[in-house]
């Protein structure tokens, strides 16, 4: 749903726009004002996605209402005057409507606020990543959870895959390089043409070697500066 709110001086107005947003299944109305200055208060108590200004109105002008808005939700202007459309443009509103107005015309204003807000949500809709992927093993999908992961070993065109919670590793067919391509690079480091290894497992680092508590593996020379820079040594 959209949350709105209305706002315009004349009661009447106020009353129709309510009715009309009414039958916009989409819009839900949460709050009517009479001026600028409620409307305010309003935006201060909680998130609003569209507002159906008026402009000329007593104290605060709808447009210098708009213009006060630190962050503006779309905005339709609903106005008895053409005068002011180019300066409601230059403030980015999603439309201009002049009174009276049919309903077929408002209902078009609003399914372009629909549009905007639709693609503003999606913007910000981030899918959370997995913590975990899948691979073969024996004509099956094995699931390894990254964070149980200590070290990668590649061999040929297979991978053994180090667990913290078994000491039997998971081995699939897959080079070590498309193996780096699954990995989250924030938290696995390439140390050598043969070996992967989990950040978090890292105990200690030497020109040519890292330890994962009792493990040591060698830091091939390709790979020496990206791991010189997990230590800040860069």
């Amino acid at each position: 749903m959209i949350k709105c709110i209305a706002i315009d001086d004349e009661p009447l107005a106020l009353d129709l726009l309510e009715d009309n947003i009414g039958m916009v299944p989409y819009l839900q109305l949460i709050g009517k004002c009479n001026n600028a200055f409620e409307a305010m208060e309003i935006l201060r108590q909680q998130p609003v996605d569209l507002i159906f200004l008026d402009i000329q109105m007593p104290g605060l002008t709808g447009l210098q209402f708009l213009e006060s808005l630190p962050h503006k939700p779309i905005v339709i202007l609903i106005t008895a005057y053409e005068k002011y459309a180019l300066e409601g443009f230059n403030l980015a509103v999603t439309d201009y409507l002049v009174k009276p107005v049919s309903l077929e015309r408002f209902i078009k204003a609003c399914n372009k606020a629909q549009e905007l807000f639709l693609l503003r949500t999606a913007g910000k809709t981030t899918k959370e990543p997995a913590d975990f992927f899948f691979v073969n093993v024996d004509y099956s999908l094995h699931k390894v959870v990254f964070a149980d992961i200590i070290w990668i070993e590649g061999l040929k065109d297979y991978v053994k895959i180090h667990l913290r919670s078994t000491s039997k590793p998971v081995i699939t067919r897959m080079s070590i390089k498309g193996m780096e391509e699954q990995l989250p690079g924030t938290k696995f480091i390439r140390i050598h043409k043969s070996y992967i290894v989990a950040v978090a497992a890292i105990s200690s680092i030497r020109k040519n070697s890292i330890s994962l508590d009792s493990l040591e593996l060698p830091v091939g020379d390709t790979y020496r500066d990206s791991v010189y820079a997990i230590a800040g040594k860069m």
